[in-house]
Parts: structure tokens; sequence; C-alpha cells
């Protein structure tokens, strides 16, 4: 079973709200993670659609056309995410205010990103809340709206308001989401899915992402997947005692060093199923297994297919 699976999790309802120019980069920062998150845990913890304030398709900024799937005032759901970008102060007005009000009643929670949060505080939906936005909107922001408290954040949780500066933060937003309503494992992977060096990066609100000693393990365990080490090694690479390294494993992770390790390195030898032309029997040696039936085996226990059934549908 994968370290984080939560079949009682519902399906998270998320409404992607998009305006005319729009980033490209901020979007797919936001949907893409939680399509790996559904992906690797092989469940459907999100569902999202795009929309727009009366169903008319919309750009982004590089010319990219979106049909939004409903407009703003039939849609309800968890959270939704409001992102405009350039040139925001010409997307509000009292239409745009009026829609958004209306929508927090329908959406648990309100997330803006990039420039998303000058429409919100224009809304009055932010006032005596901690925000953030996009840097060079900061001051202004701080300026036209005294009642919203603004700081600058990566981006910041303020109960139901979640503000992020940019769309290399949306990631890091949505990582963070992960991990907090699914586990740390699973947003871990989604990391390593991306190829980003370390876990959720520090910000304002919510809780901490794993440690150092956590992270130096999982470094340890990254760089010796072909060849594994034990997992007192990995425990002296974290700077700690075996003993103490598992506790905090299980603590931040959820499951202890042995099966976070196998977990990556099952991970490696699913990535290179997928994306290369490699024997299982390669495949195993690199995920540091002797014996490819093994692999094989493990493999099935984890992902419930084989190799070479998954091979063949991907």
């Amino acid at each position: 079973m994968p370290l984080w699976t939560n079949n009682s999790a519902a399906t998270q309802q998320v409404g992607v709200l998009l305006f005319d120019g729009f980033s490209n980069h901020c979007l797919a920062n936001t949907v893409e993670p939680m399509r790996a998150a559904n992906m690797l845990s092989g469940q459907t913890l999100y569902e999202w659609s795009f929309l727009s304030l009366n169903a008319h398709p919309v750009s982004s900024s590089s010319g990219l056309p979106v049909a939004p799937h409903q407009r703003l005032g039939d849609a309800s759901g968890d959270m939704l995410v409001v992102m405009p970008s350039y040139g925001v102060r010409a997307l509000g007005g009292w239409a745009t205010s009026a829609a958004l009000r209306a929508a927090a009643k329908r959406f648990d929670v309100l997330a803006a990103m990039d420039t998303g949060s000058w429409l919100l505080a224009e809304a009055g939906l932010l006032d005596g809340h901690r925000v953030t936005i996009h840097w060079e909107e900061l001051t202004n922001l701080a300026e036209r709206f005294p009642d919203v408290d603004v700081h600058r954040e990566r981006f910041i949780i303020d109960g139901n308001r979640l503000t992020c500066s940019g769309a290399m933060a949306s990631f890091d937003l949505i990582l963070h989401l992960i991990g907090r309503d699914f586990g740390m494992a699973l947003a871990l992977e989604v990391a390593q899915l991306f190829m980003t060096p370390d876990s959720p990066r520090s910000h304002t609100g919510g809780a901490s992402p794993a440690g150092r000693m956590v992270n130096r393990a999982l470094a340890a365990m990254q760089e010796n997947m072909e060849a594994p080490l034990p997992i007192a090694d990995i425990a002296r690479h974290a700077g700690a005692t075996q003993r103490t390294l598992e506790a905090r494993m299980q603590t931040e992770l959820g499951a202890p060093p042995q099966m976070v390790y196998r977990r990556l390195r099952l991970n490696l030898a699913r990535k290179l199923v997928v994306d290369t032309d490699l024997s299982v029997a390669e495949i195993a040696l690199r995920a540091g297994y002797i014996n490819p039936a093994a692999m094989t085996r493990a493999f099935n226990k984890e992902f419930g297919r084989t190799p070479r059934s998954l091979r063949q549908n991907a």
C-alpha cells in the first residue's frame, strides 16, 4: 500500500477562475501538482474545473486560449483559485467584486495566485487577513487597502484565505496543501516527480515541512538507489541515530525510513518502466534489486500491477 493512502479522504473540488492575461506558468504550477497527487496516490484526491466570469474563453498572457467548463456564478466547491496576472486593475470593478463576494458563500476556501489578492481585496474579502501578492504589487496593495495586513512571503495561509506571490510560489502552496491534507510523504513524492531539490519551502501559516534531518536522510537515500545503504548509514548521513531518525520520519512522513526508502526506489523503477525501454532486469538493478523477480513482486504489491503490465498500458 502507498505510504500516504487515505481511503476516507474526500475528493477536493477546486475551481480555477481565469482572467484574460493569466499566467500559463501559474496555472500549470497550480494544476499539475494536483494531477500528480492523483496519479501517485491512485485516487482522485482533486478534481478541478476552469471558470471565467461569463463562461467566455480566456487567453493567457502568451496567447494560450482556454475554454472554461462553466461560469463562476454556477460553480461551487472546496476551494476557489483566483488567477489573474498582468493588468489586474483593469479586471476589477463592481461586477467582478460582486461575483467574488457571491462565490465566497459557495466555496469554503478562497485562494489568490499571483495578483489575485488585488481582486479579493477590492471585493472586501481580505479585510483583517494576513496576505501576500506578487512583489511588484506589494506596496501598492498595502497602500490601497489599509484594512489588509500585507506581508512579503512566498505564500500565506490565514484561515480560509490563501494568498500567493507568484507562479513559482503557486507550486509551493499546492505542494504544502497536498502535504497538509494527504501526508508529507505524498508531497515529497510529488516534489520528486517534478525534480524539485527540497520538500515544500517554508512560509507563514500551516504545518512545517519535513525538517533538515529528514531532508538529509532523503537526500542520502536518493543518492544511493542502485546500492541501498543500511538505515544506520542513512541515519549517520542525517546526523542522527537510527532510532532518532526512525521516530522523526514516522512523525513527519507517517512511515519509517525502511518504507520511505523502498518507496523511493520503486518510484524510480516506475519512472524507468514508463520512460525508457530498459529491461526489467536492468531496471531492477538501478532500483537496488539484485533479483528482478523480487523487484517485480514489490512493484506489484506497491502499484497493483507488474512492470510489464504498466509498460503495456502506458
